[in-house]
């Protein structure tokens, strides 16, 4: 294989709803590009690119995958992302690293709420679209009807390139008004006869010619002058000015193509290689410190690893692209991220499955290389005249949590292992080992996604894991004043141990004065601040600590050790074991003993004296809730709405965007437990949603009662 320079390198992204069919035409591509002899299929678990063994398990795409064709004399990288909504990662992944975005549509279903999602990913990136409407030989396509609800949601930038004659069964021939021929193929696919448009189609192949023309002209002022002098383009200029309008996002095409049977793949091969812009021609990255890394062959040698996967026999394939420089086989680099040494050794041009090693590969290129031996998903190696680092890819947060622990104890250290291995390969995953909850949580995009984990556990790693309902994160606060004093005494025989602590608790609000008295059962209680200290909480809101002892009633230096008795008790509220905030606390009084007390006595004595005032202040308990993004199609608005109200969610607006509805509302996270499962039942799965914490609310008094008396009861077993 011969090395590409960065003006011949082409990376693309393959993106589209479960079931669009990426991976039939990633098989079809590669087959027309002369890379494979036969054309694999999802049912017969025998493509490039499922090849890991939870993607053959459940017939579907969990990673994205990189493979390469070489067209024209150019290089084409393209990057197979899942289709499911709960494997989003890949597909953002990719498009960070690509610079053309090809959306498959279901010629069954036309756009989707997967579709709305990538499309809505490469708006918020900035890159280039390309439409292809897929599978046209199925009964349910209507062709125009898609194309008209494209049209719609997207614009009048969707402009048609290709549209097929019939749709259904009989699919084997359509009009190109790029080329302005009818493409024909027999039952076997692959290349077309090109002919003639006929003429009861050219009324129609003119008009959309004649669209094309106008959208090509006006991404150039050289091409529109030209265009209204001569209301017509050459073929070449035409694709001069779609080209420029990808890069700026000012044209959308829409291709016709059956992946299935290799009808239309080689045409679109065609475009891709003649059309798409190469890495040279699109907008730079930065760093981040802010700077632009021009993809450059002569520039300092930078590559960022946006990839791990784990394979048998093999361990860790290190996916990387080329930012800038030239990487090759021996070369020396140092891990920005780490600060460790690396040596690259053999890389390759990726294929699937299947490694091409090569001896060089320069900016903008991809490839991936094994073995390394400190380099994980997110790192940049550089070379001598670089030191840069890049953190341009954000993943969305995660919709759906289960608390996991090994079957057997023992195997809780392989676990943890495993799952850090895992988050490599896909950092959706995140996992938290939550001193709060006393459980490792493992958060994903939807159960989906967490199912596909706990497979991989049992099936690869051989380790039985179980999931749990993961508990919430509830807060205690107060809703009033009061005050209550403990005295610890203890005599045992030599040193005693004494200490007395006064203290009253109070709900803290920013921004409130200092107290200057409390009145309780008609005693009025003068405050007279010696020291303040401001805590913020590692879990949220704050706690005020004041010392207002007087008369040297308590030596200054046990307030650290009444604070630490205070803090204990904070980070265990008395009401459900949750954290406490939002408290001020006021030591007005107290005892010592010249020789018995210490800091210890200090310690006990105010973990009683606020836990007895704790109690006593009205406590409440807080629920997280957040924000929560629905997107649905408007036939299941009053199924989905229905179900929120029944989850005690607030909604808070509605939206149309895109063809479909956007519904908002603040919603309980202990009602978003199954919601991912409960919207894809509602829906078909053709509903997507986003979550985000907005607050601490407090709890109905009938729920908090039942949280009240659960924690009681698991106290009482745990003694």
């Amino acid at each position: 294989m011969r090395v590409y320079q960065t003006n011949e390198i082409k990376n693309i992204a393959l993106l589209g709803s479960a079931g669009s069919g990426k991976t039939t035409l990633a098989e079809s591509m590669l087959y027309e590009a002369g890379v494979i002899k036969r054309r694999g299929s999802v049912e017969g678990k025998n493509t490039v690119s499922d090849y890991f063994p939870v993607e053959l398990e459940y017939g579907y795409s969990v990673f994205p995958t990189v493979f390469h064709v070489e067209w024209n004399n150019k290089k084409l990288n393209i990057i197979d992302c899942p289709g499911s909504d709960d494997f989003v990662g890949g597909a953002i992944t990719s498009l960070n690293v690509t610079d053309q975005a090809i959306i498959l549509i279901n010629g069954q279903y036309g756009p989707e709420v997967g579709t709305q999602n990538n499309f809505r990913y490469t708006e918020k990136l900035h890159k280039p679209v390309i439409f292809l409407i897929n599978q046209l030989d199925s009964d349910k396509c209507d062709f125009d009807n898609i194309v008209s609800t494209m049209q719609e949601i997207y614009g009048s930038k969707c402009v048609q390139i290709q549209y097929p004659l019939e749709t259904g069964p009989n699919f084997h021939s359509l009009i190109d008004v790029l080329i302005m021929k009818k493409l024909s193929w027999g039952p076997e696919g692959g290349e077309p006869k090109r002919e003639d448009i006929p003429a009861e189609e050219m009324d129609k192949a003119m008009e959309l010619h004649k669209a094309l023309v106008e959208a090509a002209a006006e991404n150039d002022d050289h091409l529109m002058e030209k265009f209204f002098e001569e209301d017509s383009l050459t073929e070449d200029e035409m694709r001069e000015g779609i080209r420029k309008g990808l890069v700026t996002r000012s044209i959308f095409p829409i291709f016709c193509v059956d992946a299935h049977k290799d009808m239309g793949v080689q045409r679109l091969m065609e475009f891709l290689g003649n059309v798409v812009p190469f890495v040279s021609e699109m907008p730079k990255v930065r760093n981040t410190r802010g700077e632009e890394v021009a993809a450059e062959s002569d520039g300092p040698e930078s590559l960022y690893f946006f990839k791990t996967g784990v394979e048998p026999h093999i361990g860790e394939v290190s996916y990387f692209k080329v930012m800038s420089g030239s990487v090759k086989p021996g070369d020396d680099l140092s891990n920005a991220d780490r600060g460790s040494k690396e040596r690259i050794g053999q890389i390759y041009a990726c294929a699937g499955a299947n490694r091409i090693p090569v001896d060089q590969l320069n900016a903008g290129d991809i490839g991936c290389t094994v073995k390394l031996k400190d380099v994980k998903t997110g790192n940049a190696l550089n070379g001598k005249d670089a030191d840069w680092r890049y953190d341009f890819i954000k993943y969305p947060n995660p919709k759906y949590s289960r608390a996991i622990k090994a079957a057997n104890p023992q195997d809780t250290e392989k676990m943890m292992a495993a799952l850090l291995k895992m988050r490599q390969e896909d950092p959706t995953w995140v996992v938290e080992q939550s001193k709060e909850l006393r459980q490792t949580i493992v958060h994903g995009q939807g159960e989906f996604h967490l199912r596909t984990l706990k497979w991989r556990m049992v099936n690869n790693e051989k380790l039985k894991v179980e999931f749990e309902e993961p508990k919430i994160p509830y807060r205690e606060t107060l809703t009033k004043k009061a005050k209550a004093e403990y005295r610890h005494k203890k005599q045992s025989g030599g040193a005693g141990q004494f200490g007395e602590v006064h203290l009253i608790v109070e709900p803290y609000a920013e921004g409130m004065p200092d107290p200057v008295t409390y009145n309780f059962n008609g005693q009025e209680y003068k405050m007279n601040i010696k020291s303040k200290e401001e805590k913020d909480l590692p879990w949220g809101g704050k706690l005020v600590f004041i010392n207002s002892v007087v008369g040297g009633a308590i030596d200054l230096r046990f307030m650290p050790a009444i604070l630490k008795g205070v803090m204990d008790c904070m980070e265990r509220g008395p009401l459900t074991g949750s954290y406490a905030r939002d408290v001020r606390v006021v030591v007005y009084d107290g005892k010592m003993h010249p020789v018995d007390s210490n800091e210890l006595s200090f310690t006990l004595a105010a973990r009683h004296a606020f836990s007895d005032a704790f109690k006593a202040a009205g406590p409440k308990i807080l629920e997280p809730i957040y924000d929560l993004e629905v997107y649905v199609p408007s036939d299941y608005m009053g199924d989905v709405m229905s179900d929120l109200q029944g989850r005690r969610a607030i909604i808070m607006g509605m939206d149309a965007e895109a063809g479909y509805q956007k519904l908002q509302a603040k919603i309980p996270l202990k009602e978003l437990s199954n919601y991912s499962v409960a919207l894809s039942s509602l829906t078909g799965g053709r509903a997507s949603f986003t979550t985000k914490f907005a607050s601490y609310e407090l709890v109905p008094n009938d729920l908090q009662q039942k949280l009240i008396a659960e924690h009681e009861a698991e106290t009482k077993d745990e003694d």
